[in-house]
């Protein structure tokens, strides 16, 4: 019987995730999906089933703003699957204004970079065992608008800011899932996981829901062939799959090429990737 490599995906409801998962399960996936709404998930069901049918999709419900879910989710696909061959922390949400989770942080510090260290982490063993596996973090070019990083006060600032200064925050967001997914490849060396992330460019697909215009804007550019997400969807899928990157770790790739960019100057220091790492662990450890 063909074995079904086990991939585990966050953000695969919309946008490139959905694209990556549609093409996964083409490519004879077993799907494990991290997400909020049963509706979305049962709507990607479907697609999945019409697009690859037969392919095994198992659902995790989390709300990705909370710690405690993603680390019951984590417990809950570890529980369900013996073996992973490739986790994708693809899930990310750029907010226009400041919202703090019911836990006390940042929602947006929450989203796009704890709960992809979160769920990486309930999920170590697991990838360990299952050697050679994959890690693969989505990030974004707009790192390189961070206005530098700052550990111990970046992972709990909760200041009100503005639409304009959102992108700021967002690119910092960014910038810690690089500097995260090189630690953590350093830290896995030698167990046969690989860790990777990627630029995946600009996409319309969820553009700035929560601007009003978003949504003509988005068929605007698409009619204009700007930012097609298809282009996003495939270096996540090369990362996950491609034997090219089979033993590349520590990475960070343009979804121009694939070829390898550098981390962005604020956090490109192993020092400052290793402050980060240690303030993270220690205020999870805390919580």
């Amino acid at each position: 019987m063909h074995y079904r490599p086990v991939i585990v995906m966050t953000g695969a409801t919309n946008g490139i995730g959905r694209l990556a998962a549609l093409d996964l399960a083409r490519r004879g996936a077993r799907l494990g999906i991290v997400a909020r709404s049963r509706a979305k998930t049962d709507v990607l069901r479907h697609e999945i089933e019409e697009t690859a049918p037969g392919t095994p999709v198992d659902v995790f419900l989390a709300d990705l703003s909370l710690l405690g879910e993603v680390r019951r989710a984590g417990q809950e696909i570890a529980a369900r699957f013996p073996r992973i061959d490739v986790l994708i922390n693809n899930a990310g949400l750029h907010a226009f204004s400041q919202r703090i989770t019911g836990e006390g942080l940042a929602e947006m510090t929450a989203v796009n970079y704890l709960a992809p260290w979160v769920l990486t982490d309930t999920l170590r063993d697991t990838l360990v065992s299952s050697a050679p596996a994959r890690i693969v973090t989505v990030a974004s070019e707009a790192s390189r608008h961070s206005g530098g990083i700052n550990p111990s006060r970046d992972l709990t600032l909760t200041d009100d800011y503005t639409r304009r200064e959102s992108s700021r925050l967002y690119g910092r967001t960014k910038l810690m899932d690089i500097m995260f997914s090189q630690e953590l490849a350093r830290r896995l060396a030698g167990t046969g996981v690989t860790a990777n992330c990627c630029d995946p460019g600009f996409n319309t697909t969820g553009l700035g829901r929560e601007l009003p215009f978003s949504g003509p804007l988005e068929k605007i550019l698409n009619r204009l062939g700007v930012g097609d997400p298809r282009r996003g969807a495939g270096i996540v899928v090369r990362l996950a799959t491609d034997p090219a990157y089979a033993d590349a770790t520590g990475g960070y790739f343009s979804v121009r090429n694939g070829a390898p960019l550098e981390c962005p100057e604020p956090g490109r220091d192993a020092g400052v990737q290793r402050e980060l790492w240690e303030r993270t662990a220690a205020l999870l450890e805390a919580r």
